[in-house]
């Protein structure tokens, strides 16, 4: 768009400046006015103007363009009057032949100089006006580019919302968090939906198609060769989501209890609150403490549990403690989005009774695909069995990518590195080999959950907004990167921890603030991967707060242009690669290196640093 305005506005300036060496001269010819002498009297030539403006294309130029803001003018302290021709008109005829011969080849000189100079000063002007309207058009839009894609600021649609009375929405007023407005539902599709509807964009997903049939190549080929036949055991997968019956009654626990402890905790809190009884506030700490309790045990204690005493396989861990933090995320967003409803009818009164949500819309939003409670969301028309069945196979081919990615480039490296003592020049190549699968894992995850298995959901449940994620890869900053990359959990960070820490410190420490949310993320993002490899190595958690922090304030909103976005994705690469190579190492070592009786300070040592090549012989 910016390409086109600026392409007219030139077509607009060459107009100007073929209309203004015209009009300055109208007596005056291009460089071609010629003084003859034929006896007594002087023939003056007839200026020639340009071909086509005797037609009428001076008068179509100033019609197009006649809005447009006057141009500024240079003084010229030899130029003529009222643009005035130098030359002289029908009063210097009288003037002898001699007189006239000579002043009109000084005059012609001097006014192809004029010419020159003044066609020159308006080419500089040109110059200097494209410039300044290519800057003025390109912070436009990038102004509309972030205005059109703010959450904040976008309002719900009529379609979606109900209608509703003054006073009622008035009384809807009061149950916004007390410190602003809370999170909007738009209905929209994901972008990759978007952007796969562009050849050039879908290509690239048949590349990485392509590349999942190399791996699956390379693979039978290399079994062929080795075991002189086929080997289709998958036995990676199968070790990986062991026990599966397990998981299932363990995640059929905690959504249940889930399901029936804070929605009817919250009912009987909320009858307390409208009885004429004065002991509110006793009821409400009572309460208060119960849902923090069943937090704490029913869904943090008692999954955990079962994970480590039963020694869950990884995979068969993370779908249970990804739930365990899911649930434990939706149970706090329900009561959080609630409670000030039930404060803000207790303190007006403007209703017989309390807003309580049904036991529906409750059941709805522990599926629905979002972590923020709202009583009503943006529903599409209709359910599209065909796009949920491609997205659920999409998934399927993502765990299978990643089983590839894993049997060919992770366990034959680490294996035998693994067998090797820890040193520098072992982990450097490590890293640097690990950068590959580090990359493609993190667009698996990315591709299979934020993308096919949210869109999945949102499908079957006809749920509107399907923002959950922007355009991360886009990003020049770290800050821009974590807000865009997982949309989802940012929500719920941004409006449950940021924004009630800076409402409870009265906006007083937001430097504190986002460390705090950083400090949450990473402490959580550690225990995920603790309790599922099965050994603490704190990597991931220094990267968040050591790395993620700095990068946090040095690449900040204000970087701009394409080397801030290559550091960034250098950055990613090189982390992934160290997550990859270092947890790998771990891993491997916690089997060669196993301890009978550890210590304290055993567990907290990563086994990769001591564990040798000696010791695994024997």
């Amino acid at each position: 768009m910016s390409v086109e305005l600026t392409g007219h506005l030139r077509l607009t300036v060459d107009a100007i400046m073929k209309v203004c060496s015209v009009a300055q001269f109208p007596r005056c010819c291009h460089s071609e006015r010629r003084v003859q002498q034929t006896g007594s009297s002087v023939v003056s030539q007839e200026c020639n103007f340009p071909t086509g403006m005797e037609n009428g294309d001076d008068s179509r130029v100033r019609s197009r363009h006649r809005n447009l803001a006057q141009m500024p003018t240079y003084s010229d302290p030899d130029s003529p009057v009222n643009g005035q021709c130098s030359l002289g008109g029908d009063q210097n005829q009288s003037i002898g032949d001699s007189h006239i011969s000579s002043s009109g080849k000084i005059e012609v000189e001097q006014m192809i100089s004029k010419k020159l100079q003044l066609k020159r000063k308006a080419e500089y002007l040109k110059k200097d006006l494209m410039r300044e309207f290519d800057n003025q058009v390109n912070d436009f839009m990038d102004s509309l580019i972030e205005e059109s894609t703010r959450v904040e600021a976008a309002p719900l649609p009529a379609v979606f919302s109900p209608t509703l009375s003054d006073r009622e929405r008035s009384r809807l007023g009061h149950f916004r968090p007390p410190h602003g407005e809370g999170k909007q539902f738009v209905s929209r599709r994901s972008l990759l939906d978007e952007l796969f509807e562009v050849n050039h964009i879908r290509t690239i997903y048949h590349m990485f198609i392509a590349l999942l049939v190399l791996f699956i190549l390379s693979t039978l080929v290399v079994d062929f060769i080795d075991e002189g036949r086929l080997v289709l055991d998958f036995d990676l997968l199968v070790y990986a989501f062991g026990q599966f019956p397990l998981v299932v009654c363990t995640w059929l626990f905690m959504f249940l209890s889930v399901l029936v402890v804070p929605y009817p905790l919250f009912k009987l809190w909320t009858q307390s609150q409208s009885g004429s009884s004065g002991h509110h506030k006793l009821y409400s700490f009572l309460f208060g403490s119960t849902f923090l309790l069943y937090q704490a045990l029913g869904l943090g204690f008692l999954p955990t549990y079962v994970v480590v005493v039963n020694s869950l396989p990884p995979a068969s861990c993370f779908i249970v403690i990804l739930e365990q933090v899911r649930l434990m995320m939706k149970a706090h967003s329900f009561i959080r989005e609630n409670v000030p409803r039930v404060l803000a009818w207790a303190k007006d009164k403007s209703s017989p009774t309390p807003v309580v949500p049904h036991a529906s819309q409750y059941l709805y939003f522990l599926f629905a695909p979002t972590l923020i409670y709202r009583d009503k969301y943006p529903r599409s028309p209709m359910i599209r069995w065909g796009y949920v069945a491609t997205k659920l196979l999409q998934v399927l081919g993502c765990l299978f990518y990643a089983y590839y990615v894993f049997v060919r480039l992770c366990i034959p490296q680490f294996r035998s590195i693994s067998l090797q003592f820890f040193d520098l020049r072992a982990m450097v190549l490590g890293v640097f080999n690990s950068i590959l699968p580090g990359v493609l894992v993190l667009f698996l995850g990315f591709f299979a959950f934020l993308h096919c298995w949210l869109n999945a959901f949102a499908e079957m449940l006809q749920f509107g907004d399907r923002m959950f994620y922007k355009d991360w890869w886009n990003s020049t900053s770290f800050a821009n990167y974590y807000r865009t990359w997982n949309v989802v959990v940012h929500d719920w960070l941004f409006h449950y921890v940021y924004r009630d820490f800076l409402w409870i410190s009265q906006k007083r420490f937001r430097t504190a603030a986002m460390l705090f949310v950083f400090t949450l993320s990473a402490v959580v993002h550690e225990y995920i991967l603790a309790i599922c490899f099965g050994f603490f190595y704190p990597v991931l958690f220094c990267l968040f707060m050591c790395f993620g922090m700095m990068f946090n304030f040095i690449l900040h909103d204000q970087r701009k242009g394409p080397i801030w976005n290559i550091i960034m994705w250098t950055s990613l690469f090189l982390g992934h690669g160290v997550i990859i190579c270092l947890y790998s190492q771990e891993w491997y070592a916690q089997r060669y290196c196993p301890l009978k009786e550890p210590s304290l300070r055993e567990l907290l040592q990563p086994r990769s640093w001591t564990c040798q090549k000696s010791v695994m012989t024997n």
